[in-house]
């Protein structure tokens, strides 16, 4: 993939109680489905981790701008549902380097 501006990563991880697995799965649809509709995401990977009571997830743009604007509805969304100590990151893709190492970028 080819492309002038960089694509980027965004990352979130915060506390969590639950559900997991498929009740999570269940729960979680229509977010999903949100998410899905948002202008620039290419992709996003859901994460869980029950042992640690931790959820998020990673998420490609097509550019930063869509990126950051997504990152700030996000983060009020979930300060909304009661969730603190939201750690978010963003990070440039790089391209080649990626494709390399099999890493989707679409």
């Amino acid at each position: 993939m080819t492309t002038n501006a960089p694509l980027t990563l965004l990352q979130f991880d915060f506390p969590f109680a639950g559900p997991w697995g498929q009740e999570f799965t269940e729960a979680m649809q229509g977010l999903a489905s949100d998410i899905a509709s948002e202008d620039g995401l290419l992709w996003k990977i859901w994460t869980e981790n029950a042992a640690a009571g931790r959820a998020g997830g990673i998420y490609l743009f097509s550019n930063s701008a869509d990126a950051a604007r997504y990152h700030a509805k996000h983060a009020a969304r979930l300060q909304t549902f009661g969730i603190k100590d939201i750690v978010a990151h963003s990070f440039d893709v790089n391209a080649p380097l990626t494709q390399l190492t099999r890493g989707p970028l679409q």
